[in-house]
Order: structure tokens, then sequence, then C-alpha cells
């Protein structure tokens, strides 16, 4: 088995993936900035993607590195994520590291992206550049307990009786759930089919985002709830009006959803040759995403 760095360890993604691939027999270092708070499995190493010099040491010795480092909330967030993958692809390369592990997003290249998914492009690209193999994964929204995109949907169903939404609710995306990210993510590790490849990776349905606020509606309420989509919410508005009813911040938000215009679905399913196996659909994404919470809560 292989010795995997993961970064943002501590992260919505992260903190499920590292107990995998510990469970999937990997030697795993959990890469934070603050190690002495670190609580969770594996070997708890000190850096950060912005301090180059701090990477050194904590690529050294490992044979695949896990990249699940974003700045969405951060106005310059184009500039810093740019930087932070040069840093990483400069010393994962001198360190030897064998594979790059990317979560990046969905979205079709011939299309004008949004700052946020031609970020993520963008860092696709960088984490390749000294020539260490990469291996993209890419995803639309994530469906789990304390993700995001996720917590947008959940406290607009919650926190609103009725709606009027923009009138982006209408694009097609493809979420996936939060089981099935981790499980592509372990999945592919050492795999030599997937070094230097591109994957997309979503669940088995394709539905739109007011589709999937009504799906949330009828698990937590037991029905649906009237949505009204006008066109006169602005990007910017839609962002100030996320602000107001749920506690995504208005830079977070105003990322997010300048992405959410573009169509984001699957269009090639060949990781299923690499990772077998059915995903979940979104209603039982959305029951576990639920469930979770709820024995958070209960834990408290």
């Amino acid at each position: 088995m292989s010795t995997v760095l993961v970064t943002g360890a501590t992260g919505f993604i992260g903190r499920r993936l590292v107990p995998a691939l510990i469970d999937d027999g990997h030697d795993v270092r959990a890469m934070t900035r603050r190690p002495e708070t670190y609580d969770g499995p594996g070997e708890p190493v000190g850096a950060d993607v912005m301090d180059a010099d701090s990477l050194v040491p904590a690529l050294a010795g490992a044979d695949v590195a896990i990249y699940l480092v974003h700045s969405l909330d951060d106005p310059d967030f184009e500039r810093k994520d740019a930087d932070a993958a040069r840093h990483f692809s400069a010393a994962a390369a001198a360190a030897g590291v064998s594979q790059i592990v990317y979560l990046g997003g969905l979205g079709d290249d011939e299309d004008d992206l949004s700052p946020h998914l031609r970020s993520r492009r963008e860092v696709e690209r960088l984490l390749g550049q000294d020539g260490v193999p990469v291996t993209v994964l890419r995803a639309a929204v994530v469906v789990g307990h304390g993700g995001i995109s996720w917590e947008i949907t959940r406290q607009l169903v919650k926190n609103l009786p009725a709606m009027v939404v923009p009138t982006w609710v209408s694009t097609p995306t493809q979420p996936i759930a939060l089981d099935d990210v981790v499980r592509y993510l372990a999945g592919v590790v050492g795999e030599e089919e997937a070094k230097g490849r591109v994957f997309e990776i979503g669940g088995p349905e394709q539905l739109t985002y007011l589709e999937m606020m009504q799906v949330a509606a009828e698990a937590m309420n037991g029905r649906r709830i009237p949505i009204v989509a006008v066109p006169v919410l602005t990007p910017r508005l839609s962002s100030r009006w996320l602000a107001l009813v749920t506690d995504v911040d208005a830079t977070t938000g105003r990322n997010l959803i300048d992405s959410m215009s573009h169509e984001v679905v699957v269009t090639d399913t060949s990781i299923r040759d690499v990772v077998p196996g059915e995903p979940l659909s979104y209603r039982e994404s959305v029951r576990r995403a639920l469930a979770e919470r709820a024995a958070s809560e209960q834990q408290r």
C-alpha cells in the first residue's frame, strides 16, 4: 500500500477521506495548518499550500498526494488557488510523488466558464506542470453534511416557507453523494490506469436545482414548497439574498452562484471502469446528509 498525503484533511471531504484510506490499508498523513489541534486518524503534518517551503517536509516520502484545497471565500481566490497549485506541483515533483489526485468541477470546456470553474481548470493544469501525473475527478454538487452547496439547499428549504428564486434554479446539474466522492477518490489512489486522466463523477440523476430543493423539502418537511423563479435576481443580488437567509458568506455564495448558470452534467462514465459500483441516488444522499446532521446535533 501507499503513503498518502491528504491536504485539507480537516475539511468537508478530507475528514471523511482519511479514515477511508486507512481502512484501505494506506499510511495516511493528514495535512493541516494546525497539526497540534488535529484529533482525527492518520499522522498529522503541518503545512500550508501558500507557504512553499512548508510543503517540502510534508511531501517527503509520500507516494500519492490528494489535493482538496480551494479559496472560494476569498475575493482573490483565482490568484491564490493558482499560486497554491504551483507551490504544490513543484514540491510534489521534488519529493518524487508518483500521483496527485485532485477534486475539480464539472463543466464543458467549450462554455464561457465562470471564474470558479475556470479556476478549477487552471488548478488541474498547474498541478501537473512539473511532471507529476494528475488524476482529476470532476464533480458538481456534493451532497453531504457540512458541504457548502448542500448547506445552501438545506438552509433555504429550512428557513423559507416559500421562495422567489433566480432563473438559474432551472439549470441541469448532476449531484453526487459524499460517500461516492470518497469512494472514487480512494479508489483511484495508486491506480496506474487512472494516472494522467480526467474523470467525471456524479450520481445517477440529472436534476435542476429546483428539483433538488423540492426533493430536500419532501425529505425534511414531508411536502414540497411553493417556488417561483424570476429573471431579476442577478448573481450579486442572489449572493446577498443567500447571505440573508443562510450562513454562507456572500463571497463564497457569489463565487458558487456564478457557476450555477452553467450546465454541469456527466458526459463520460469511464470512472466506473476504474472504480466499479453504482452511485447513490440523490434522494438517498439527502437522507444520509440529514441523518448525519441529526446525529451530530445529538452529540453536542
